[in-house]
């Protein structure tokens, strides 16, 4: 049974060995310890199923239940995507999913509070104060089923209008372990497939299909059925017979389903805040986290 999962750092460690190829450095900042995985050659990139490049995973209390120290956070993770942006330019952040499906909502909910800037410039900014503003736009273009287009064809066309340095992708995710729901935040400089986390895989955002560095951002909130009732087995999930029983006690009528939290909706509205407000951060080093909101 094949493990289903958006984090590099559990696609490691389900490996339960060293492979060459890949790096993985650990360490903690305050209260959140921070993993990061370098896949560095297409032979460890296929055994894991992740495209060579940087994947950094961010642990913190869980959102639903801890709202403590949220500037402090916040700056720990902006310094985290800065690293892997380019340093001048416009920036163009796209929040994927969809919003009436809470689990998929962390998209549009973050791009709600991400600040657009590339609107203020000239003499407007000067007279504001405002010159130091990085240029930003900002959208949420839905999903295919409510537009009819792909993701993948909207972005690439306002990337061929308005040419940003760079783009920032952020969407769900999905974990192969319930105790990373709403504990979790991965940054990797390779993008990201939508839909993947639930099964349903739309043409990848990354460099190579966009032209520019793509950074993915996301909070794992779903977790595959199958994938729990493996982990929940152990060693009996092994058994060519007890995987047959798990598919067909995880997929009824061959659809599989997605276990999220109870408290889904607690967890979408805290990480999504987190994510804008350490995003802004990132953008507008320039600024206080009170003058954004202010901006805001």
């Amino acid at each position: 049974m094949q493990l289903r999962t958006d984090l590099a750092m559990e696609a490691v460690k389900s490996l339960k060995s060293q492979i060459e190829g890949v790096r993985q450095v650990k360490r903690t900042e305050g209260a959140l310890k921070i993993t990061q995985v370098t896949i560095e050659s297409e032979a460890a990139a296929r055994r894991i199923g992740k495209l060579i490049g940087e994947y950094i995973t961010i642990e913190l209390p869980t959102f639903t239940d801890n709202c403590d120290n949220a500037e402090e956070k916040s700056e720990t993770i902006a310094g985290q995507i800065k690293n892997l942006l380019p340093q001048k330019g416009l920036i163009f952040v796209v929040g994927l999913g969809n919003e009436a499906i809470t689990p998929d909502a962390l998209g549009p909910k973050t791009i709600k509070s991400i600040l657009a800037t590339r609107h203020i410039s000239g003499e407007i900014a000067r007279s504001a104060g405002l010159d130091s503003l990085r240029p930003v736009a900002a959208m949420a273009p839905g999903v295919l089923g409510q537009t009819g287009i792909e993701v993948s064809e909207v972005i690439l066309s306002i990337i061929k209008r308005i040419t940003p340095a760079a783009l920032i992708v952020i969407d769900a995710l999905a974990s192969a372990e319930t105790s990373r729901l709403g504990t979790t935040i991965q940054i990797c400089n390779t993008g990201i497939s939508p839909g993947a986390g639930v099964g349903n895989a739309r043409p990848g955002l990354n460099e190579e299909t966009m032209g520019i560095p793509v950074i993915g951002v996301g909070v794992p909130t779903v977790v595959d059925a199958q994938t729990l009732a493996r982990d929940l087995l152990a060693e009996e999930a092994n058994d060519a017979k007890h995987l047959d029983e798990i598919s067909n006690k995880t997929m009824p009528r061959g659809e599989r389903m997605i276990v999220t939290p109870r408290e889904i909706d607690l967890l979408i509205e805290r990480s999504s805040k987190l994510l804008a407000m350490s995003i802004n951060t990132a953008l507008q080093p320039d600024f206080s986290a009170k003058e954004i909101m202010a901006l805001l």
